[in-house]
This record gives C-alpha cells, structure tokens and sequence, in this order.
C-alpha cells in the first residue's frame, strides 16, 4: 500500500508539472500568433491533465464517512 501511495505521489507531482509547463508554452505560442491548432492540441493536453490531477487527488485521499 505505501508503495503505491507513492508511486501515486510522484505521479501526480510529474503531473502538476507539466501542467505548470503547459502554461508555459501555451503563453509563450499565444503571444506569437503561431499554428492555433497546436495552442488548442496543447490546451486539450492540460484540460485533460487536470482531469487525472484530480483523480489522483481524490484516490489519495482518504474516505471520509459522515
């Protein structure tokens, strides 16, 4: 179980920054009115990046029973 706990940290730590580093990029390409297809394939990355960030958030967390 603690192996996989931190196998699920360091995921989602590499996650988080490529998630940073698309904001990056994405600033950089909109502010040179370059390809738009590749700022959208780009934004589409991050959304979806997003979404497993908080996946992964939500399986490390523990239930919570009210």
């Amino acid at each position: 179980m603690l192996d996989d706990r931190e196998s699920l940290l360091r995921r989602l730590h590499e996650m988080r920054s490529e998630h940073r580093d698309l904001d990056t990029v994405i600033a950089r390409l909109s502010d040179s009115l370059t390809d738009q297809l590749q700022v959208q394939r780009l934004k589409k990355r991050k959304l979806k990046l997003k979404d497993e960030i908080t996946w992964l958030e939500s399986r490390l967390l523990p239930d919570i029973i009210a």
